[in-house]
């Protein structure tokens, strides 16, 4: 069975961190901050309420949604205990570096398939994983979102496309329904299983970009299909 596709408006996930529409970037970090550790099963909390905490902070994060209002610069907060890394580090692992507020740096070998919320033992303390956007790509629950900009055509008719992934150039089919949705979506190409978490999926959401040309295939197609007519 397919899992949906998880969906969560900004008003919600305001409402789950209680944050506003002005709040700043730091101010959202900081309620996540507080929401995940209370609802964090190690420490009592409910599951599904951790999860949509988590996944009201990863929609906050979403470079397609509606930007926040702006709000005056404030100055940078000192860093804390948390860990930060990109969806590429989620996926595959290895090492980072992290800075403590007292000024000590460690590096940290990390396992693949980190969810946000997860802790990780380092330096005598544990750290709460914080999984941030980074060139477009997003990680929500246990699957990888992005964006793929493609010709006009394709989304009409479908077709095939290679796509710039975390892990590297994918080849992907588009049918037309998923055309016409603007969504396909990659089977078991997100994170990967780990402990009681299943393997996620890739999502690409598909715009259409004024001026690309179509792919040589679809080139082709349309020629063979002008010349059938005549």
């Amino acid at each position: 069975m397919t899992r949906p596709v998880p969906e969560m408006s900004l008003r919600d996930a305001r409402e789950v961190l209680g944050v506003g529409a002005d709040s700043t970037p730091a101010e959202i970090r900081r309620a996540y901050r507080d929401a995940v550790r209370r609802a964090h099963p190690d420490a009592g909390g409910d599951v599904s309420v951790f999860r949509q905490v988590v996944d009201a902070y990863q929609r906050l994060q979403d470079p397609l949604s509606p930007p926040l209002a702006q709000a005056p610069p404030r100055p940078r907060p000192t860093p804390d205990p948390d860990l930060e890394i990109s969806p590429r580090q989620a996926l595959e692992g290895g090492e980072v570096d992290h800075h403590f507020p007292d000024g000590r740096a460690i590096r940290i070998t990390l396992p693949p398939g980190l969810r946000s919320g997860d802790r990780v033992q380092a330096g005598g303390v544990e750290l709460c994983v914080y999984i941030r956007a980074h060139d477009g790509v997003l990680v929500r629950g246990d699957d990888v979102w992005m964006t793929a900009r493609v010709a006009p055509g394709l989304l009409k008719k479908g077709g095939r496309i290679t796509v710039d992934t975390p892990l590297g150039p994918r080849s992907v089919w588009i049918d037309r329904k998923a055309a016409e949705r603007g969504l396909v979506r990659v089977e078991c190409q997100g994170l990967p299983a780990r402990g009681d978490r299943q393997r996620g999926h890739l999502f690409i959401r598909l715009s259409a970009a004024t001026g690309l040309a179509d792919s040589a295939a679809m080139s082709l197609l349309r020629r063979f299909a002008a010349a059938w007519a005549a």
